[in-house]
C-alpha cells in the first residue's frame, strides 16, 4: 500500500507547488549555489569519495542561457582549481546549445575546455536522450582529438551502445557507464531489467579489457556485483576505474563501495533550474516523495 501511495505523490509532482517539489527534492541537488556544491565536495571529501559538480541546467533554446551556463562553469573551473577540491565537472550539451546550433555547442565547450585543461581538470560530457546521442558522441570524440582530458558517457539500456563503444575504445576515451534513465522507444533500448543488467556488465567488460578507463556508474547491487568481478579478474589497480553514484541515492552502498578499497565519485548538481533533473530522481525512487509527504503530514513512516 505505502508504495502505490508513493507512486501516486510522484505522479501528482506537476500539480505540486514547486517549493514542496524542492522539499522531497532536496537530498539530491547540492543546492542553489556553488557554495553549496563546494560544502557538498568537502563533505563526500572527508567521507573518501571524489565529486563531479553539474550546473542544472538542460534544453535551453537562447543563446544567453548557454552563455550563461558557460561563464558560471568557468566560475566553477577557476573554484575547484583555487581550493584544490577533488571534484571535476560534468555538463549536458544541451545546456550549451546542442538543440540550437552546433557551431554555439562547439565554442562553448571549447570555452570550458580550455580551462579545464589550464588546471588539468577532467570534463565530462553527459548523455541526454536518444535524438542527441550520435551528435553527443561525435562532438566528445571531436572535443578528444583537441584536449585529452574529456570524456563521454554512454548508457546500458541503450541497443546501440555495444557498437558505440567501439569507438570510444579506439580514441582511448575515459567513458562513464550509466544504465540510463530517459524514456526511449523498445526499438532503441532495452525494457527489461535483466538483459540491461547483462548489457551493462557486457560494456564494462569490452571497456575495460580494452584498457580503458571507466566510471562505472550504478546504484544496482547486482551491476556492481558484476563489475567487482570483471575488476577481479583483469586484476585492475583502483587507478584504472571507478565507480560513481547520484548524490542522495543509498549512502549505504557508496560507504561500502569505498570500504572495500574502491575510487567512488558522487554526481553533485546545483543551481536553480533543479526542476527536471529532481523530478527525474523522484520518479526513480518514490518513497522519498512519499517519506516527505508523511513527515509534512505529521503521520510517520510508513509500515512495511
Amino acid at each position: 500500500m505505502s508504495s502505490l501511495i508513493d507512486r501516486l505523490v510522484v505522479g501528482t509532482l506537476p500539480l505540486v507547488p514547486r517549493p514542496v517539489v524542492f522539499r522531497f527534492a532536496r537530498r539530491y541537488i547540492a543546492g542553489l549555489t556553488l557554495d553549496d556544491a563546494v560544502r557538498t565536495v568537502r563533505e563526500l571529501e572527508a567521507e573518501g569519495a571524489m565529486s563531479t559538480i553539474d550546473v542544472l541546467g538542460e534544453a535551453v533554446t537562447r543563446r544567453e542561457q548557454t552563455e550563461a551556463t558557460r561563464d558560471e562553469y568557468l566560475r566553477v573551473l577557476d573554484v575547484l582549481s583555487a581550493q584544490r577540491l577533488p571534484a571535476n565537472v560534468s555538463v549536458k550539451p544541451t545546456a550549451l546549445g546542442l538543440s540550437i546550433d552546433p557551431k554555439l555547442v562547439r565554442e562553448n565547450f571549447r570555452a570550458i575546455c580550455r580551462k579545464a585543461a589550464e588546471s588539468e581538470t577532467f570534463l565530462r560530457i553527459d548523455m541526454e536522450d536518444s535524438p542527441f546521442t550520435e551528435s553527443t558522441l561525435a562532438l566528445a570524440l571531436e572535443l578528444k582529438e583537441e584536449f585529452p582530458n574529456v570524456g563521454v558517457v554512454v548508457q546500458a539500456y541503450m541497443r546501440r551502445t555495444l557498437r558505440d563503444l567501439d569507438r570510444l575504445v579506439a580514441a582511448r576515451m575515459n567513458v562513464r557507464i550509466c544504465k540510463g534513465i530517459y524514456v526511449e522507444p523498445r526499438a532503441l533500448a532495452y525494457k527489461d531489467r535483466q538483459v540491461v543488467i547483462e548489457n551493462f556488465a557486457a560494456i564494462v567488460e569490452k571497456h575495460l579489457s580494452a584498457g580503458c578507463y571507466a566510471g562505472i556508474a550504478t546504484h544496482d547491487e547486482a551491476c556492481v556485483q558484476r563489475a567487482i568481478a570483471t575488476i577481479d579478474r583483469l586484476k585492475l589497480s583502483p587507478d584504472r576505474y571507478e565507480f560513481q553514484m547520484l548524490l542522495g541515492v543509498d549512502p549505504l552502498l557508496r560507504r561500502t563501495i569505498l570500504a572495500a578499497g574502491h575510487r567512488l565519485r558522487v554526481y553533485v548538481p546545483y543551481g536553480k533550474d533543479w526542476y527536471k533533473y529532481s523530478v527525474r530522481r523522484l520518479k526513480e525512487n518514490p518513497s522519498i516523495a512519499g517519506h516527505t509527504v508523511r513527515s509534512i503530514l505529521g503521520i510517520g513512516p510508513a509500515q512495511s
